[in-house]
């Protein structure tokens, strides 16, 4: 487990460390596929980058008291994404590597979706479109509380197809909601296939609705962290990071999948996938 000193964000970046950090996330999410044969672990690698900044760096949480109220808040809109939020949450400390073998059984804290009644999940996620409208009203109510802390919001890009979504960052950039930071994963994929509408030009439309907006590449660390800091600015608008990422990020043999939204062992040996993932580290 890497360190954290989480009470705070950090003021200067180990990007070193955080790739490191990124690399073990990947590596938890492979042992947790591989144990279960199964699961949504394209988008989980692709994401890995972002969530290791996110706990590593720019989130003060306190890992031993999960419910602290003056913590930042993160939410997974995309609830399948959760074998990525599980090995962060390990990684972390909340919960125990221990579980991981028990990734998406029957009976198990770490469902193939989240429950909020596992540690260290704000929302249950399953049904896509609700994240960001959860994350306006949380914003709203830390205000009203006289909170400073920050509500993350992972969207996808396929959410961008819900009019629930859109409602939400209207309402975000009519109320000011300077705490307010979304990340959109934009990977172009959906349950079965590439994107059904045509969402772009993303950035511009986040823009237009009143959100204060930057685009990077989701994978470089470099980028997530000046998007980070950037975001950390007083502005009266919500912040909006729009992150192009690549579904298998760091594992070839996934990121060449025509299909990488949920994967098997008839997609795949996972064996060979780790042993790629190890290769690159070396």
């Amino acid at each position: 487990m890497l360190p954290t000193h989480s009470l705070q964000p950090h003021p200067i970046a180990d990007i070193p460390r955080l790739q490191r950090a990124a690399r073990k996330l990947r590596r938890h999410m492979l042992t947790m596929a591989a144990g279960k044969g199964q699961g949504y672990i394209g988008q989980g690698l692709g994401f890995a980058d972002i969530l290791a900044a996110l706990y590593f760096h720019e989130m003060k949480h306190d890992p031993q008291n999960p419910g602290w109220e003056d913590r930042d808040r993160f939410i997974l809109s995309t609830g399948h994404y959760s074998i990525a939020l599980w090995a962060a949450l390990v990684e972390i400390g909340v919960l125990s590597a221990d579980e991981l073998a028990q990734y998406g059984a029957d009976g198990s804290r770490l469902e193939m979706s989240t429950l909020d009644s596992t540690p260290g999940v704000e929302m249950t996620g399953g049904s896509l479109g609700h994240g960001l409208g959860q994350g306006v009203g949380m914003a709203l109510g830390l205000r009203l509380a006289g909170k400073s802390s920050r509500v993350f919001v992972e969207l996808s890009d396929g959410e961008l197809q819900e009019g629930s979504t859109w409602e939400a960052a209207m309402a975000a950039a009519h109320f000011k909601l300077d705490g307010l930071v979304a990340v959109i994963d934009c990977n172009s994929i959906q349950a079965d296939g590439p994107i059904v509408l045509n969402i772009e030009p993303v950035a511009e439309k986040w823009r237009a609705f009143g959100w204060l907006t930057t685009e990077i590449d989701g994978n470089n660390m470099q980028q997530i962290i000046a998007a980070l800091h950037a975001v950390r600015r007083e502005t009266d608008q919500p912040k909006a990071i729009v992150a192009r990422t690549v579904p298998g990020k760091g594992v070839p043999c996934i990121e060449r999948c025509e299909k990488a939204h949920f994967l098997n062992v008839t997609h795949i040996d996972w064996e060979d996938a780790i042993r790629e993932l190890e290769a690159q580290h070396d």
